[in-house]
């Protein structure tokens, strides 16, 4: 019973590990796809894609097949961009998440209630906003400079 138990435990961490390597590999291809694809170049070769549609038109006497090709290329160029532009947007997003909360926990008069935000609800995340905003209008009371002034504003009304 006990190698059943093993031999199952190995076959999920096969299989695991499968799942990683896939995972890694889109990871590593995404990254990449988005700094080629996010370039002067790949623009560049799309405006040039895009002139030789349209100047193959006359050819092709603007037909429904040569008007096809161009809706059919760049609909699926597009979807498969929307799931590369996502994992590459969502690991930013988590990195920047994770720097900001590291700064909270660095700082000492920083509240520590104020990490992985992003798991709060809409309602509690409203309440928070709430809070930071009676903060700003007390300070602005308190006559604390508004926070969109200069910095050579700042430090006039700091005198």
């Amino acid at each position: 019973m006990q190698e059943t138990q093993v031999e199952k435990l190995k076959e999920h961490e096969q299989e695991r590990d499968f799942l990683c390597v896939v995972s890694d590999a889109f990871r590593v291809f995404a990254q990449r796809s988005s700094v080629m694809l996010g370039s002067a170049w790949a623009f560049s070769g799309a405006v040039l894609v895009i002139l030789v549609w349209i100047l193959t038109g006359p050819t092709f006497h603007f037909s429904d097949t040569w008007q096809l090709i161009i809706n059919t290329a760049t609909t699926v160029i597009t979807f498969l961009m929307v799931f590369l532009i996502q994992n590459t947007q969502n690991r930013d997003a988590k990195a920047m998440h994770l720097k900001l909360d590291e700064l909270i926990r660095a700082l000492k008069g920083a509240r520590n209630q104020l990490v992985d935000l992003e798991d709060l609800s809409d309602e509690e995340l409203k309440k928070l906003e709430k809070q930071f905003k009676s903060m700003r209008e007390r300070a602005e009371d308190d006559g604390s400079p508004p926070r969109h002034a200069e910095p050579a504003e700042r430090a006039e009304s700091a005198r």
